[in-house]
């Protein structure tokens, strides 16, 4: 008796459930798995400069050691920035008090005269409690006390997979012959994670350089923060425009009025306009590999499983999980097509 072929459909149903488990088990190790990410990804980022060390015939040393000091260099003035910049805001804030309150007496009067109910009105002053806010800016501490927290298991992982990365690339080279598919996925992943990295970290620091002139123009407060939350915004596909915008938005309606909230707004809207949908296509243009649709779903399911910094590594997360389930793959070139959002070469489109 021959067997039965398994029913695509039961296939397909395991596999969801296996992933749904697999996503559910890494969220709750997130305080583990974002830092391994995350080391992981910057050093797949500084990888050339070790490549270039090597070429140079320099000590093995020296090529651990300078790529790993980058980057700790990098993540240490980052987070001072962002540490030092926070409390600021966290003492600023309690000054806008009789402001935010002016803004609701004025925002309540404007909305009695153009018909909307009092019940309304009151809920929508509850909605914009100035605690909310001071509640949140404590929030925001807080997550920076996180990251300081998690920075020595980064530094650590950091320095370890620097320790690594020489042998690791020696591995996949041997591994060529035994399993091509999945180390040419590999350095597929390693190469479009990099693209990627250093083209949004360009324009990244553009768009920041950018704002923080524009919010200096119109004397907002704290530039500096908000150019650095515009640089890591940057790294969040789809919705990271509006993260880098609100907060200096608001804080411009508090400081200067509905005009600097306007023109910050107006600011924003085009640079990001100018260096995102203009000048970026051309540089990055289809390094990641993945659909909109795609892009935005990654977004979505990795903010639940690893939080805020499932967010910023949305995309090396999504080409990983590409790389090893997708691309290693011969007979997965439909789903490579589906993901990517093209078609194969040599097919017809169904109309």
């Amino acid at each position: 008796m021959r067997d039965q072929p398994v029913p695509r459909t039961l296939v397909i149903l395991v596999g969801v459930a296996a992933a749904v488990i697999a996503l559910f088990g890494i969220r709750e190790v997130a305080s583990i798995a974002g830092p391994v990410v995350l080391a992981l990804v910057l050093v797949i980022a500084v990888s050339p400069v070790r490549g270039w060390l090597a070429v140079k015939n320099a000590p093995v040393w020296l090529q651990v050691a300078v790529p790993f000091l980058i980057v700790v260099l990098v993540l240490l003035g980052m987070v001072g920035i962002l540490t030092i910049s926070a409390t600021q805001l966290a003492s600023l804030l309690p000054a806008y008090t009789t402001e935010f309150q002016q803004l609701l007496v004025d925002a309540q009067q404007w909305a009695a005269a153009h018909g909307v109910s009092d019940e309304m009105l009151g809920k929508g002053m509850q909605a914009f409690d100035p605690g909310k806010i001071l509640g949140l800016v404590q929030s925001l501490l807080g997550s920076l006390i996180g990251v300081l927290s998690a920075l020595f298991l980064i530094v650590v992982l950091l320095l370890a997979m620097c320790l690594d990365a020489p042998v690791t690339a020696k591995i996949l080279t041997s591994g060529e012959h035994s399993r091509p598919q999945l180390v040419k996925a590999l350095a597929t992943f390693a190469h479009k994670t990099r693209r990627y990295l250093i083209v949004s970290t360009v324009f990244g620091l553009i768009n920041a350089v950018l704002d923080m002139v524009a919010l200096s123009l119109l004397d907002v407060p704290l530039p500096l923060l908000w150019g650095v939350l515009a640089l890591i915004a940057n790294y969040i596909p789809n919705i990271g425009f509006v993260i880098a915008l609100s907060p200096p938005a608001m804080l411009a309606l508090l400081d200067g009025g509905v005009q600097t909230m306007v023109l910050v707004i107006a600011a924003y809207i085009v640079i990001n306009v100018v260096t995102q949908s203009f000048i970026l296509p051309k540089f990055l243009g289809d390094a990641v590999g993945l659909s909109t649709t795609m892009t935005f779903i990654s977004l979505i399911v990795w903010t639940f499983v690893l939080g805020p910094l499932g967010a910023i590594l949305a995309i090396p997360l999504s080409l990983l999980t590409r790389a090893l389930l997708i691309d290693s793959d011969p007979n997965a070139k439909w789903v490579q097509a589906l993901v990517s959002g093209k078609r194969p070469r040599g097919e017809r489109q169904i109309s």
